[in-house]
């Protein structure tokens, strides 16, 4: 009877130290490692490969390194770098200890590459999808400058502070939205499952309905019909926007856009130029050239018209002209903020203004934040209430002259 085969990864350094990595079969790890041996190399790590019914199953999204990973990985590794540790150890340890398993394989990965004999920068420049090019950039100029460890702090300062502008977002977004989505589900109900039944029984009773309760009917047969159409538009809706809304076309749109909304067009601005500050200033501060620098933050700024605006001052920085004045001419930079950029300039001390702008403009979002959020609650109760409320009554009305209909 044959011997039962699993396959393996295997990583191994053959005999002029280079690291081979590959896959084999074989019946178990002692086999493989033995066989390694038999073919001249030196065994490094073997684990059995995720093939067939032994691959994890991921979920969407639940392979995605968010910046929270990031950060804590960062602020870990300048810890163990600062304490005396080697570069391939303190990957070695991230990889271990990580809750993100992408994170943990793509570290391993990194791990590998550096061993080879390349740098830090380039091993993380490899996975593009994991580590944001501010956080490859600053660790090349790190590298470069002999200062890793004071690079990785600045890198965790910047991703805490970007997952705690997030978190702000997310708090005045998250109760407006979920009060419209259980408003849009209740009045979907009201007219699927409870129209219909006070329908029938208007019916049964004759006579003129009011004009109310005869447009809620009517809304009620048009979403008995159009309610499976709208279920399928929707999730096509979706999948169609999560793929077009990264494309060019689509942002030139979308990103104006956003900023003009009458109530949260202010919020997202604010957000943008607290990014776009904090972004710049964390790459001046270590040591990136301001070409590069510039070119990194247009790109990470989360809206085409920051990003527009940075490539306007990038070409104007190239002419060797100033870094605050291209700034002026577009609207979406407040003029406080140009004026503290002049007076950076002036002084010498431009990282270290574009961080308190950062830090003004943060607390301006938080402000908002609260204030959306004290604006929005009873609006959207009020709304929600009268939504609700006004089919109720159009659904009452005949009842109130039901007397007459049995007279």
């Amino acid at each position: 009877m044959a011997t039962a085969t699993k396959e393996f990864d295997y990583s191994v350094r053959d005999r002029k130290g280079k690291l081979v990595t590959g896959r084999l079969e074989a019946p178990d790890e002692a086999a493989l490692v033995q066989k390694l041996r038999g073919m001249g190399y030196v065994p490094l790590s073997v684990r059995q490969a995720n093939t067939g019914m032994n691959r994890e199953l991921n979920l969407p999204g639940g392979n995605r390194v968010t910046a929270k990973d990031l950060a804590v990985m960062s602020r870990q590794f300048a810890t163990m770098i600062n304490s005396g540790l080697s570069l391939l150890r303190a990957l070695s340890i991230l990889a271990d200890q990580t809750e993100s398993k992408t994170l943990a394989k793509t570290l391993g990965e990194v791990r590998n590459t550096v061993e080879t004999g390349q740098s830090l920068s380039s091993a993380l420049a490899r996975h593009p999808k994991v580590f944001p090019p501010l956080m490859i950039n600053m660790c090349r100029a790190g590298e470069v400058g002999g200062f890793l460890d004071s690079v990785l702090l600045q890198i965790a300062e910047n991703l805490e502070s970007e997952v705690k502008l997030r978190g702000k977002i997310k708090s005045a977004m998250t109760y407006p939205v979920v009060v419209f989505v259980i408003a849009i589900l209740a009045v979907i109900g009201m007219l699927l499952f409870i129209v219909p039944v006070f329908e029938k029984m208007f019916k049964d009773l004759g006579g003129t309905l009011p004009a109310p309760t005869r447009f809620l009917v009517f809304l009620s047969d048009l979403m008995t019909l159009l309610a499976p159409a709208m279920v399928v538009l929707g999730i096509v809706g979706v999948v169609v926007w999560n793929r077009v809304k990264n494309k060019e076309g689509v942002r030139m749109v979308v990103d104006p856009f956003k900023l003009k909304i009458p109530v949260f067009g202010n919020l997202f601005r604010k957000v943008a130029i607290s990014r776009f500050t904090r972004n710049l200033g964390t790459m001046m501060r270590s040591g990136v050239p301001i070409l590069q620098s510039l070119e990194i933050v247009g790109e990470t700024s989360g809206n085409l018209v920051i990003r527009n605006a940075t490539r306007a001052v990038e070409e104007s920085v190239r002419r060797g002209d100033s870094l605050a004045g291209p700034l002026a001419q577009h609207k979406v930079f407040p003029p406080m903020g140009v004026q503290m950029m002049a007076v950076g300039e002036d002084t010498g001390a431009m990282d270290t203004m574009l961080e308190k702008i950062s830090d003004f403009y943060d607390q301006e979002v938080e402000a908002t934040t609260d204030a959306l959020t004290s604006l929005i609650e009873p609006i959207m109760i009020a709304a929600l209430g009268g939504l609700v409320g006004g089919m109720i009554i159009a659904l009452y009305m005949p009842i109130f002259g039901m007397y007459d209909l049995i007279q």
